[in-house]
């Protein structure tokens, strides 16, 4: 019985050992729940757009079913996913905009209404704001 007992702790410490030399592989895309959830991400923000008078002039004449295709190529490329962003620059697509800080941060705004929609947790929001964020020298007053 003795054995036993001993046999169960040093299976014990060698599974603790292993559980604390694993690391963790998860990626940014994992969290967000993969592309399925990303393309939600970029309907639910067209959805924004259209319920926002403020941003909606900015996209008025674009081709949707475009935008959300190469927004869920960013975001997925961003977040460490298995996509190619095969859009322009975002220096491109925003010359001649001309979008001031306001119309940043409402469009940051939306995208944090759009993740809420689709169940993203907060922190995993945070996580791609962040990632997103150094974008935002390449869209402002082009």
């Amino acid at each position: 019985m003795k054995f036993i007992q001993q046999l169960i702790i040093l299976l014990a410490i060698l599974l603790g050992l292993s559980a604390c030399s694993s690391t963790s592989t998860t990626t940014l895309y994992d969290e967000l729940g993969g592309e399925t959830k990303i393309r939600e991400i970029a309907e639910n923000l067209v959805l924004e757009f259209e319920m926002d008078e403020y941003i909606l002039p900015y996209y008025e004449g674009s081709d949707i079913n475009r935008f959300v295709e190469k927004l869920t190529e960013y975001i997925c490329e961003v977040a460490d996913g298995p996509c190619v962003y095969t859009g322009r620059s975002m220096v491109d697509v925003h010359t001649g905009m001309n979008i001031t800080e306001s119309h940043y941060n409402r469009l940051v705004d939306l995208s944090i209404n759009a993740m809420d929609k689709a169940g993203i947790p907060h922190r995993t929001q945070n996580k791609l704001l962040a990632r997103l964020a150094p974008t935002r020298k390449d869209m402002l007053y082009r």
